[in-house]
């Protein structure tokens, strides 16, 4: 069965900044997923900040649990700084979670 999209943003949905209790996919850190039919998948990201203190720790993470779905063969991870992120990006979901008003 090829490997889709949604089941590696299910991965990332278990990845977290550990400063947010909130997955990264809700907080708007993803910005794209692409994969082929081969298993290769690239994640282009971002964090909350340049300074951010899990800088490589999020990064290591999507890498683990994107790399456990059993279609993987390789995972590229980008982490990019443009556009910026901001609170705007949080999803309905993450900010029920954050108690933001949606």
């Amino acid at each position: 069965m090829p490997l889709t999209r949604e089941q590696i943003l299910d991965a990332l949905r278990q990845c977290y900044d550990p400063e947010i209790p909130v997955n990264i996919v809700d907080l708007g850190l993803i910005y794209d997923v692409q994969q082929d039919d081969a298993g290769n998948v690239s994640v282009k990201m971002t964090l909350t900040s340049q300074a951010c203190p899990a800088a490589q720790s999020i990064p290591d993470q999507v890498k683990a649990r994107v790399g456990q779905l059993p279609e993987v063969r390789d995972i590229a991870v980008q982490v990019v700084w443009e556009p910026a992120w901001n609170p705007s990006m949080i999803s309905p979901e993450g900010r029920t979670q954050l108690g933001i008003e949606v």
